[in-house]
């Protein structure tokens, strides 16, 4: 074989290793910048969850609640809108590219979003008394708050999928997220009630009674180091301990 055609041979084998190559890194560039949007829908979901839980629990001027159809026209246009836009009220999302969050679309420019009407669903719902595992820390059984007053949120989006792009071509992906509120005060009189009913709590949630008594034993022996002795039960919310002092203990 003569010099010229070795090196000829040889550029023939770096194209094909260039082109094989290719055929990885293309789907992998383009699949980097659309799982960040993907976390970025995820991430405005928790939020939208958490604002649809609070208004949940907000009454209406006539001291009614407001319907799940109202909440989803809120949510849609402040948590899954164009950011810059300006939001009025009455203001419903509009599939328009003034309405549209420029950056939730694929490779090829399609949003993610193309029908956000149907591709973002909000729900709520007053969960009854003794439903969730929360009723065991909030009940008799802990604080004593009343579990009939949780509110749910629930904020579901359905991304389309992105044709001939697999795996996301049919990935048929749906991000649910949501958020519970209690609407209960909890006031308390002072320092002095407020230490009370945590101390107060049942076992399930502050066991205060075996660590109390750890700490009146273990606790009162001579510390290794020069640490104070351990001290449980102690709640004071109005004094600041000394070790968060500028200057320290």
């Amino acid at each position: 074989m003569t010099r010229r055609s070795a090196s000829s041979a040889q550029r023939g084998q770096s194209l094909a290793e260039f082109a094989v190559l290719m055929l990885v890194l293309v789907p992998l560039f383009l699949a980097i910048p659309l799982l960040g949007k993907y976390q970025d829908l995820a991430h405005m979901s928790e939020s939208a969850a958490r604002y649809l839980a609070f208004e949940a629990t907000a009454a209406r001027a006539d001291g009614g609640r407001r319907t799940d159809a109202e909440l989803a026209q809120e949510v849609r246009r402040r948590f899954f809108g164009n950011s810059d836009a300006a939001i009025k009220t009455g203001d419903v999302a509009g599939d328009f590219a003034t309405h549209r969050n420029p950056l939730w679309v694929d490779h090829s420019g399609r949003p993610l979003l193309e029908h956000v009407e149907t591709d973002v669903a909000v729900r709520t719902r007053s969960l009854r008394s003794g439903s969730q595992p929360a009723a065991l820390i909030l009940g008799t059984s802990g604080f004593g708050l009343p579990d009939s007053e949780l509110h749910e949120g629930v904020v579901t989006v359905r991304p389309r999928d992105i044709a001939n792009l697999p795996p996301f071509d049919a990935l048929g992906l749906e991000i649910r997220r949501h958020q519970v509120l209690l609407a209960h005060g909890w006031a308390a009189a002072g320092a002095d009630d407020l230490a009370d009913r945590i101390a107060g709590g049942r076992a399930l949630v502050y066991p205060i009674a075996p660590l109390k008594l750890l700490g009146e034993t273990v606790g009162r022996l001579p510390p290794l180091v020069l640490d104070p002795a351990m001290r449980v039960g102690d709640i004071k919310p109005d004094v600041v301990p000394c070790d968060r002092l500028e200057g320290g203990c």
